[in-house]
């Protein structure tokens, strides 16, 4: 445990953000599923929202952010 009254709040604020975090990245992926099955474009713009709002608020990559759109795309025009 720290002794440094800065790490002490430092701690505190990790956890609140990693928790923040965890929430957004489990609700994208979650959506990432539901367009992979069904291969809607309603499904897989939602999951490309979801993915573009992560990336901005630095939860994932943004070349991670480009890579899961691109796959979302190239399954819906295999789709259709």
């Amino acid at each position: 445990m720290a002794n440094i009254k800065s790490q002490i709040k430092r701690n505190r604020q990790n956890e609140v953000r990693r928790l923040r975090n965890r929430s957004v990245r489990s609700e994208m992926r979650t959506l990432l599923k539901a367009a992979k099955e069904s291969g809607t474009d309603a499904e897989t713009v939602a999951a490309i929202k979801k993915i573009d709002k992560a990336a901005a608020k630095g939860v994932i990559h943004a070349n991670k952010a480009s890579r899961e759109k691109s796959r979302l795309q190239k399954n819906l025009n295999n789709n259709s």
